[in-house]
């Protein structure tokens, strides 16, 4: 075979089998892009970030999320650093703005206030807050026991439902000091309250005794006990019978039995009660 030819074939296979490579590539490269979507860069939690902290550095990492990022989705460090945390972060858990407070307010129990809202302080039973029978975020409602003072009654103590469908802000211990100036720990659980709210728990825990109950979160109805006194307690269910009216009497209704008797063209009846011999 003429050398010449047989250059030129090996030339046109070379450039045809580079042509194939850059075709294979170019494809390839399209495919690969339309089976990956690219992911977008989300700030998560790099730990556990418990409620009332403020965020550090050492708090935050960044991760590829595919797919559309959640609402709300911090994508820079400095937009969550520095601000508190107002519902617990998990590790790995995407920061959004709403779990965040507001740049500048700080961090603890006030950052989880919302606006017009207070967080008021009540002492419970220490089996309610050991137990954690009442935890943040939990709904509650709020009875009160006790004496009417300048009230003259004799059904004794009286317990009443003072606030419904409450939200439990933090549940924890405080040290206060006891009639003898010793310090000794108090069951303390803050409640988010309204103002108007909040003067009538500051005035029931000075004069009665604080309850919570706990509710289901979904049932926000709101119900209408009348209340109850020690003396309702052990009054009979069943209603007394009716006195009767004095100088009226009841005479027992007897049956009464006639006997029509015929003697000859004769007619005659006889009465007589039942029980009565007749002869």
């Amino acid at each position: 075979m003429n050398r010449r030819l047989l250059t030129i074939l090996l030339i046109a296979f070379a450039i045809a089998l580079g042509c194939s490579f850059i075709v294979y590539r170019m494809v390839g490269n399209r495919l690969m892009a339309v089976a990956q979507p690219r992911g977008a860069n989300v700030i998560v939690a790099a730990n556990d970030v418990k409620i009332g902290s403020i965020l550090q550095a050492t708090d935050l990492t960044t991760t590829q999320m595919v797919g559309p990022l959640p609402k709300g989705a911090i994508v820079k460090k400095e937009d969550a650093i520095g601000r508190g945390v107002v519902s617990a972060l998990y590790q790995g858990e995407p920061v959004i703005d709403s779990r965040l407070a507001a740049p500048g307010s700080g961090g603890g129990l006030a950052a989880t206030i919302q606006q017009g809202m207070r967080a008021c302080a009540v002492k419970v039973d220490e089996v309610v807050g050991v137990a954690g029978f009442v935890t943040p975020g939990m709904r509650v409602d709020v009875l009160i026991s006790g004496t009417p003072t300048g009230v003259t009654t004799s059904e004794g103590p009286k317990t009443k439902t003072l606030l419904q469908n409450i939200q439990v802000l933090s549940a924890g211990t405080d040290i206060q000091k006891d009639n003898e100036g010793k310090p000794q720990q108090v069951q303390v659980v803050n409640l988010l309250v309204t103002p108007e709210q909040a003067e009538l728990l500051s005035l029931a825990s000075n004069q009665t005794r604080i309850q919570l109950v706990l509710r289901n979160p979904l049932d926000t109805q709101e119900a209408h006990p009348p209340g109850v006194a020690m003396a309702g307690l052990f009054t009979d269910t069943n209603p007394a019978p009716k006195a009767r009216p004095a100088g009226v009497s009841h005479k027992a209704v007897t049956n009464v039995y006639v006997i029509e008797v015929l003697n000859g063209g004769k007619r005659s009846e006889q009465k007589f009660s039942a029980g009565e011999e007749k002869q």
